[in-house]
């Protein structure tokens, strides 16, 4: 794997705050940024696919606004009360 350096200058605050939620997770700054932005690529590319699979099956079904956000809806509710809220 090719690696690149990324060297940064921020205000002491951040740093601060920064070293506190890595310290909690038994983490150096650098590895929690690190981790950080990879979470954050991901949950963007993750995205990006759920809004292409939504335009895909959406041209079938004549592109029903808001079908993506009813299955999200759904899914949130399950989690949160172990069950589909009943329609």
């Amino acid at each position: 794997m090719d690696t690149h350096v990324l060297s940064l200058r921020m205000d002491s605050e951040l740093f601060e705050r920064l070293r506190g939620h890595a310290a909690r997770r038994g983490m150096s700054v650098q590895d929690y940024v690190v981790r950080t932005m990879i979470r954050d690529d991901f949950d963007q590319r993750f995205q990006t696919a759920v809004e292409e699979t939504e335009k895909f099956y959406g041209a079938e079904d004549g592109g029903a606004p808001g079908a993506g956000e009813n299955a999200e809806e759904t899914a949130r509710d399950e989690a949160v009360n172990g069950a589909a809220r009943p329609t």
